[in-house]
């Protein structure tokens, strides 16, 4: 059986000392994209901020690729193979489409024609600055770059935030399209949860920083009420 991407075990964690999310349990299996859903100020954030090493955990482990990075540098963790594409357009609007690609760290090498591979649009705009896309384009653009990392662990932080569903709709498949090519596994926050339900293979849902849902992303797309009863942290009936 294969070693998971993320095994997350007993994790609890916040800010201030004030636990967000408390005793979580998650696994990410090598090509398996999962959707960490949830209604707002649930911790599915704070939980991908301590994955990635933004946040320190109060108690639990956290295992990349088999290894306890609780308490390793962002930095150290990225180079494990993980990239984090943050809720918000983390892009530079001063830069060109290109110039974000030139980005990476000293030991890090960004493959630009691996990102636009699942983006052709964003060749054609690799000259202009970032400021004259649309909202879209530049989303594309963020995830673009965290692609470019050919990361073996995705972390993706509300996609569509701010962006019309038919736009959504069209990126969310490349996340399943670069999971199915490359092997590589995707924790995925999404708000628009039925999109996300449609290319994640597993659901986890959380409710005031319990998961009170982990199961086939199925079973939750076709069952509104066992949906709508993980969202409130209650039984279905």
């Amino acid at each position: 059986m294969s070693q998971p991407r993320l095994e997350i075990a007993g994790l609890s964690c916040g800010y201030d000392g004030a636990a967000v999310v408390r005793g979580a349990d998650i696994t990410v299996a090598p090509g398996e994209i999962v959707a960490l859903l949830g209604p707002n100020g649930a911790g599915k954030t704070t939980i991908l901020r301590t994955i990635s090493g933004i946040v320190r955990p109060m108690a639990g482990t956290v295992r990349v690729l088999g290894e306890d990075v609780s308490r390793i540098a962002p930095n150290r963790i990225a180079r494990r193979g993980v990239s984090h594409v943050a809720e918000g357009r983390t892009v530079f609007f001063g830069l060109t489409v290109a110039e974000h690609f030139r980005l990476g760290g000293r030991r890090e090498r960004m493959d630009s024609e691996h990102a636009y591979g699942y983006f052709p649009a964003l060749r054609e705009l690799r000259e202009r600055r970032v400021g004259l896309l649309s909202g879209g384009e530049q989303q594309m653009l963020a995830l673009a770059v965290g692609l470019a990392r050919r990361p073996k662990l995705l972390l993706v932080d509300e996609l569509s935030l701010g962006l019309a569903p038919v736009v959504v709709k069209r990126m969310l498949p490349v996340l399943r399209r670069y999971v199915s090519e490359t092997g590589a596994s995707v924790l995925l926050v999404e708000q628009h949860v039925e999109l996300a339900l449609e290319i994640a293979d597993t659901a986890v849902a959380l409710s005031h920083g319990d998961v009170v849902f982990k199961g086939a992303a199925a079973d939750l797309r076709h069952d509104r009420r066992l949906l709508l009863a993980s969202y409130l942290g209650e039984a279905a009936e």
